[in-house]
């Protein structure tokens, strides 16, 4: 009985599982299917009017209308542009030279011991004027504006560049007579020139003429740098030369030899030679030698806020009087040492024998120097001075500087 229940069982589910059974269940469930997308879709257009209509109740912003463009005014005509070889009008520049003024004014005060010291003076100034006039050339002019006048300090052309390997300097110039005749006033560490420099070498102008300068390298053994030059002018240096004949010419030899001691510290050494007719009188021939030596010495890493340097010089002169020759002789000693990023303390000694015909006299001074830069375009000294002179008078006096300078100024000779 059993047997025949499930053999109908199973025949009655192959008649539901027949091909009409089938067709009819999925033609049943597609109707479905579809009648469900089609509520789906209904739903969906009902969203969309729905949101449409939320979108048109929000006011539309009023429309702006687009301003119309304004035309750029038309800038005002300008000069024609000057054409320098295709460079433009900007490379106008490179014809003008570098300009700069330097303004030094001087105090004193206390016992001059009857030399003629102003109180107050603008005591220089200095336009100085420098350009590269080719590959091959340069020029320098430095004027000085004095109370009284103007003066050519320096006017020379200069060859570097010269077959052999030599440089030309053509103009007027000082000479490379040792250290300080080759500086201008502004460089120079104290308010003065040294009792040396006064007494034998032509006072503050030096020997400064008109002439020519050859100067050229010397082979050395490696880290020593040596340089000779010969010089000769037309023979009038103020108080020490003077030409009485177009022959009467001067002439300076200079030999320098400069080498680094470590990477902070170096050495300078110059020994120098002039000679022409001195202003005693057209037979009186006057002759210097000279020699003088600098110390520096700079730290790399503190540079800027220490640094030392050391000068000197000694000079002979022989000149031959009438009633025979003499032969004056001075030095000076000085140093220099910075202290902090603008302050500099110095101190110097002089000694120097002063010719007073026929008789020499000699005059001996020492001074205190104090220097303040507030920026590289500005300088502050002060100094304490005091010098017995060989006719026993003494002079104590408190010199002040003011320097200043607009431009650029080119460098000085190392």
């Amino acid at each position: 009985m059993m047997k025949r229940l499930s053999i109908l069982t199973l025949a009655v589910a192959i008649a539901g599982l027949s091909p009409s059974a089938l067709r009819a269940q999925d033609s049943s469930e597609i109707l479905n299917r579809m009648k469900a997308m089609e509520d789906r879709i209904r739903a969906l257009e009902a969203e969309v009017q729905s949101l449409k209509g939320a979108q048109a109740a929000v006011p539309a912003p009023p429309s702006v209308q687009a301003a119309a463009p304004v035309a750029p005014a038309e800038p005002p005509s300008a000069p024609s542009q000057v054409n320098l070889g295709g460079a433009g009008g900007a490379a106008s520049k490179v014809l003008n030279p570098d300009i700069a003024v330097i303004g030094d004014f001087l105090g004193a005060a206390g016992n001059p011991a009857g030399r003629p010291t102003p109180a107050l003076e603008m005591h220089e100034s200095e336009l100085a004027l420098q350009a590269i006039l080719d590959p091959y050339a340069r020029a320098d002019f430095f004027i000085s504006f004095g109370e009284q006048g103007v003066n050519l300090e320096e006017g020379f052309i200069t060859f570097p560049a010269v077959p052999g390997g030599f440089q030309l300097r053509v103009g007027k110039m000082r000479a490379a007579f040792g250290k300080v005749n080759t500086l201008h006033n502004h460089v120079l560490p104290w308010t003065d020139r040294p009792l040396v420099t006064r007494n034998l070498v032509g006072g503050e102008d030096g020997i400064n003429d008109a002439g020519f300068a050859l100067s050229r390298l010397i082979p050395a053994p490696k880290g020593l740098f040596l340089e000779g030059t010969a010089q000769i002018f037309r023979g009038d240096s103020d108080d020490l030369f003077h030409s009485y004949h177009r022959s009467d010419v001067s002439t300076v030899e200079h030999l320098r030899a400069y080498r680094d001691i470590t990477e902070s510290t170096n050495i300078d050494l110059g020994a120098s030679y002039s000679r022409g007719h001195s202003t005693l009188g057209p037979e009186v021939i006057d002759q210097l030698y000279g020699v003088d030596a600098t110390v520096r010495w700079k730290p790399l890493r503190r540079a800027i806020y220490h640094s030392f340097v050391s000068r000197s010089e000694f000079i002979w002169s022989r000149i031959g009087l009438p009633t025979g020759v003499t032969t004056p002789f001075g030095y000076y000693v000085s140093g220099d040492y910075q202290f902090a990023r603008r302050w500099f303390a110095g101190a110097r000694f002089d000694r120097s024998d002063r010719l007073v015909n026929p008789a020499l006299e000699r005059d001996t001074g020492g001074s205190l120097v104090l220097t303040y830069w507030p920026s590289e375009f500005s300088q502050i000294r002060a100094q304490l001075r005091r010098t017995a002179y060989g006719d026993n008078l003494t002079a104590n006096e408190i010199l002040f500087q003011f320097q200043f300078s607009i431009g650029a100024h080119g460098a000085h000779p190392f």
